[in-house]
């Protein structure tokens, strides 16, 4: 999966997310254990208790609070009637790495909490005092915004401590993806095997493009990967490289990854992507999607042949100019300029989209300058120098934003685009072509792979976490308004 976000976010450092109520990656886990009955009678009469949680709790109210602040942010939210389990099942992955946080002695203290608060209030051109009363002008107290942060803050300390600070990656990993993503990027077909003779071991080389979507996501979300991975299997079976198709799918969709699984005997192969190219020739794409527990996988057979036997001709070519002499990759970089208005409470996206489109006709109709108007509007640090965010290679903003500026020709300037950050009016003001240097790919490589890397272990650590917990629901169903069930 390419990663997209470490620029945009060195660019727009003043733009911190001035909400609340963090939104966790999350999988839905049967309920574990049981408290016994007398304890569940006192529970039950505790008013708007949703869950118990090892020894906390999680009530309806907080299921109500967290609801009302993802729909302020315009977040679209499942119609099927599915939300409230889902913002308590996210709640109670939150309630557990807190408490695990604790018992680990992770600490916040009053002291850090401030300067954190002060540096967002700075990043955001405001002083400590300012900040304090737009919080409470949001409608949330000050006080309860920084019991918020803190545990916010407890949380990414511990998933640091437990995920990332135990990735590894090394360096013959960083030259199978240069070498991966150097083959997708080369027009020229994959020379193929010889057939397996009778009796022979048969080695399959297989790739996969994945659409990953969450076990517990509603029906709307799981049929829209599915008509994702369909739309994929189309397009793979024309004439184009497999691999270039998934790192072009995974450019513009962050949810999905695209893979070459490298030479396996069946047995070694899962048992899903064997039952789907059994009968697969090569050079040929699995006849339909393959469904699995984490998402829609689309696949191809590249090669075919006899265990042991030499790779084809171009493979090994491939794979020594990436271990040994690896070369610049041509690159198309764009030099644009934006205005942003980020998000904020106060500021609805209507709003804010009805602003820049107002900023776009002025522009359009030559009775503003785009640098001015930047100078004048735009909500981050490019705001000084026009809006300009100078060259920028695929790969550097968020997919959002580099999807739209591609289709602008020059001098062109794009509807309102929205992104994590904010949302943006751009204006492309030259392209030129460039190349990613061996150090930038390795870098590159680095970044990639521990995002990889990162989302398949956090969400294993957090089912870790759910399996090895004692979580009671009593009732996610009703208001904290409504007389429990």
């Amino acid at each position: 999966m390419m990663l997209s976000v470490i620029r945009l976010k060195q660019i727009c450092a003043g733009v911190f997310f001035l909400g609340f109520g963090l939104f966790v990656s999350a999988s839905v886990a049967q309920d574990v254990a049981k408290t016994n009955t007398a304890t569940e009678s006192k529970i039950r009469n505790i008013d708007g208790v949703a869950a118990v949680v090892n020894t906390g709790y999680v009530t309806r109210k907080e299921i109500d609070d967290r609801i009302a602040s993802l729909k302020k942010q315009g977040i679209k939210l499942p119609e099927d009637g599915s939300v409230r389990k889902l913002v308590l099942d996210r709640l109670i992955l939150e309630k557990i790495q807190l408490q695990n946080a604790e018992q680990e002695g992770i600490r916040v203290s009053n002291k850090e909490l401030d300067k954190i608060i002060t540096d967002l209030a700075a990043k955001n051109k405001l002083t400590y005092a300012e900040f304090k009363a737009k919080m409470n002008a949001s409608g949330i107290t000050f006080e309860r915004y920084k019991e918020l942060l803190r545990e916010d803050v407890l949380v990414s300390r511990y998933r640091e401590r437990e995920v990332e600070a135990k990735l590894k990656i090394s360096d013959a990993e960083i030259d199978n993806f240069i070498a991966e993503w150097t083959r997708a990027s080369s027009p020229v077909g994959t020379p193929r095997s010889a057939p397996a003779g009778k009796g022979d071991i048969e080695e399959i080389d297989v790739a996969q493009i994945f659409i990953s979507v969450d076990a517990s996501a509603g029906a709307g979300a799981q049929a829209e990967a599915k008509k994702k991975a369909d739309a994929l299997l189309r397009d793979a079976r024309g004439d184009v490289d497999f691999l270039q198709l998934g790192a072009m799918a995974a450019k513009d969709n962050p949810k999905i990854k695209f893979q070459e699984l490298g030479y396996r005997t069946p047995d070694r192969l899962p048992q899903l992507f064997y039952e789907a190219v059994r009968n697969t020739g090569s050079g040929q794409v699995a006849n339909a999607v393959v469904k699995s527990p984490a998402g829609y996988h689309v696949l191809k057979v590249l090669d075919r042949r006899a265990m042991g036997a030499s790779p084809p001709p171009q493979q090994a070519v491939a794979a020594d100019v990436a271990s040994n002499t690896p070369q610049s990759i041509p690159i198309t970089q764009t030099f644009s300029r934006h205005i942003l208005l980020r998000n904020r409470p106060g500021l609805s996206d209507q709003d804010a989209e009805r602003r820049l489109q107002g900023y776009r006709d002025q522009v359009r109709t030559k009775t503003a300058d785009f640098a001015d108007l930047a100078k004048k509007y735009s909500e981050d640090g490019s705001a000084a120098n026009g809006g300009d965010l100078g060259w920028m290679s695929p790969g550097d903003l968020v997919p959002e934003f580099e999807q739209a500026m591609n289709r602008l020709q020059i001098g062109d300037v794009s509807n309102p685009v929205k992104t994590e950050f904010g949302w943006h009016l751009i204006q492309v003001l030259d392209r030129r072509e460039g190349q990613l240097t061996v150090e930038k790919q390795r870098q590159f490589a680095r970044a990639a792979i521990r995002e990889r890397k990162f989302e398949q272990a956090y969400q294993e650590w957090l089912r870790e976490l759910r399996d090895n917990a004692t979580v009671k629901i009593l009732n996610a169903d009703d208001a904290a308004s409504s007389a429990p069930r």
